[in-house]
């Protein structure tokens, strides 16, 4: 059996490359960490798809951790049922053998999930976790547990405050990056969260990127930020409207600090965000996939480990959507809002 389409493509091209400073090998003896660097290049269809189908040298291969250090399936879970996201998460999570260095998903649905997140997050460095909802309590108990972490993502999570971000900060020594934008509606009913602002000046001195849009802070709270955190290089403000921040001084203060915001022009779609809107996952724009139905039997070839295919019995009952196109982030409001 030979790959095909871009699967087929892609290893193809790589090969061709590797070839040209030694003999031409057969694409079946590459070992699975060269394996995994190519087909990290592929959709997350292909690889739990296309790739194990191929023969059981690529199935090892995506079977393993060699695919998994980088775990991203945040468009995928922006519209998938919260069973499915769970059950992914615990699949991916454990062919990468808790070797994951970044996790990028939207919409946790529960504690639960973070608590198996971190329970296996002993290599995690990177972790985005937009529209979560994860809670205050459950961060202040696993976050021991994510001490490794560099960059985190808690935008739009709205069941998390300062209790949560001190919490990370108390623990995550080496962070560096902190995501935490929201949106104009999930504070509406709040008076100030300058308590957040308190919270990641008392504990993450070492921060360089600030990403804080849409909260209501007031200047005493940035300026806090500003007067700890003294190797901020890029600090988001976008819309905090209470803000007002001096040129003049920030230049001579923080010569290298670049300022986004406060006051930007921007545009978004309420109807996304409206409580009434239905979820839908019947779009005649998406196709679906099950993970098991002859998974078993797809390889004729003769092996000695007639056991390589057993990873297929998790898979069973797993439906996954995928979305022609991508998503509009500019209507979802995920990334909101954008640059004018």
């Amino acid at each position: 059996m030979l790959p095909c389409g871009v699967v087929g493509w892609l290893f193809f091209s790589s090969v061709e490359k590797m070839g040209e400073c030694s003999e031409f090998r057969g694409w079946e003896e590459l070992i699975p960490d060269a394996l995994g660097l190519i087909f990290r290049n592929l959709s997350l269809q292909e690889i739990l798809t296309v790739v194990p189908r191929v023969c059981k040298a690529w199935h090892r291969a995506v079977s393993g951790p060699y695919c998994w250090q980088e775990i991203d399936i945040e468009e995928w879970s922006q519209r998938c049922k919260p069973e499915h996201l769970d059950r992914m998460l615990q699949l991916l999570i454990a062919r990468s053998c808790g070797s994951f260095r970044r996790l990028c998903v939207s919409g946790l649905p529960s504690d639960s999930i973070f608590s198996f997140i971190a329970d296996h997050a002993v290599s995690l460095q990177t972790l985005e976790l937009p529209r979560s909802e994860i809670s205050d309590s459950i961060v202040e108990h696993v976050a021991p547990k994510l001490s490794n972490i560099t960059f985190l993502d808690v935008s739009y999570c709205k069941k998390i405050g300062a209790r949560a971000l001190e919490a990370f900060g108390k623990h995550c020594k080496s962070l560096v990056g902190l995501r935490r934008r929201m949106h104009p509606l999930e504070v509406a009913d709040k008076v100030c969260q300058d308590d957040e602002a308190q919270a990641i000046a008392r504990t993450m001195p070492k921060l360089r990127h600030l990403e804080m849009a849409y909260h209501l802070l007031t200047t005493c709270g940035v300026l806090e930020i500003l007067s700890r955190c003294e190797d901020l290089e890029y600090l988001d403000v976008r819309g905090c409207w209470d803000v007002k921040l001096d040129d003049k001084i920030l230049k001579e203060r923080h010569s290298s600090l670049k300022v986004l915001g406060p006051h930007i022009v921007d545009c978004y779609d309420k109807r996304f965000w409206d409580d009434d809107t239905p979820s839908d996952y019947s779009d005649s724009s998406l196709y679906s996939w099950d993970f098991m139905e002859d998974g078993i039997d797809v390889y004729e070839g003769e092996s000695d480990d007639d056991n390589v295919w057993d990873d297929e019995q998790g898979l069973e009952g797993l439906e996954v959507r995928f979305y022609g196109g991508g998503l509009n982030f500019e209507f979802a409001g995920f990334d909101w809002p954008p640059s004018p």
